[in-house]
């Protein structure tokens, strides 16, 4: 496995920007500008990054590329498919969004039309138009999980990747937003086993972080840094080292450079055996 930040930390220059990971250590970054950067900027970010032998894992989009505002919808997927084409361009590993709703007004909210036919179908249809007027050569279409938003599972991703037919589209892997009721957080390491066996070969890019069960009733569960919740980090790094020595594990959802760096550190520390050493 190689590790990356969701963050790009700050910087002033592409080189800077390239040259910080690369001492802290990351062999994977985010790329940190989108489509709509002029095209000398995407560049120099592209040539740093490879001038210090980055892996540009993921580029992201996070939009809603099902809501029900005609206008809004248009937008998000004529982002989706410039951002797709950008990730194809600069040879990233894949291009990521949610499926999206268009039940309510938060973009990656809980909704229960979320999981009806209709928006099954109307997110296989926009997944097949993005990858379609995209068309990429050389990266995939990736959905990221969520737990109240198809894919919620392995076997609904599987079912998604039937569907939508098409060689790229591939998976993005976070286990974390799939854990969501209490056998999956109880048995966690045989979910991720599950996870790693049903989507083997498809999976591009990892999300790394924790999870924890709270004390107050019902059942409620909360995402956490790495080591302030309860899952086995050493069992997801072994499994996703194993899918590919190289597995792009990005640490996500901190709110500052300096938990960042924090995090960074107790990861390096806590699974030091599964990271390739390259830059250590």
């Amino acid at each position: 496995m190689i590790l990356g930040l969701s963050s790009s930390l700050s910087y002033r220059t592409p080189e800077e920007w390239a040259g910080k990971h690369r001492e802290l250590g990351c062999r994977a970054v985010v790329f940190p500008v989108d489509c709509n950067a002029p095209e000398d900027e995407i560049e120099a970010f592209r040539g740093a990054a490879e001038q210090e032998g980055l892996v540009i894992a993921e580029v992201g989009i996070w939009k809603n590329a099902l809501a029900a505002d005609r206008e809004e919808r248009a937008r998000a997927v004529d982002y989706s498919i410039r951002q797709l084409q950008l990730a194809d361009r600069i040879g990233a590993r894949c291009c990521v969004n949610v499926a999206g709703t268009p039940h309510g007004p938060v973009w990656d909210g809980a909704y229960p039309g979320n999981f009806s036919r209709e928006t099954w179908e109307l997110t296989v249809a926009s997944i097949q138009n993005i990858i379609d007027q995209a068309a990429p050569r050389h990266t995939k279409f990736t959905v990221e999980p969520m737990p109240w938003m198809v894919p919620s599972g392995p076997d609904e991703y599987l079912k998604l990747i039937r569907d939508v037919d098409r060689s790229a589209f591939g998976v993005h892997l976070d286990l974390v937003n799939m854990i969501n009721c209490p056998q999956r957080y109880f048995f966690a390491d045989e979910f991720m086993e599950e996870c790693f066996e049903k989507l083997h070969g498809r999976i591009l890019s990892c999300h790394l972080k924790d999870i924890q069960l709270l004390q107050q009733l019902t059942f409620q569960l909360k995402e956490t840094a790495c080591g302030a919740g309860s899952l086995h980090l050493e069992k997801y790094a072994q499994l996703a080292s194993k899918e590919e020595a190289g597995m792009p594990m990005i640490i996500e959802h901190l709110s500052s450079d300096e938990e960042y760096l924090q995090s960074l550190a107790y990861v390096y520390r806590r699974l030091e055996p599964y990271i390739q050493p390259d830059f250590r």
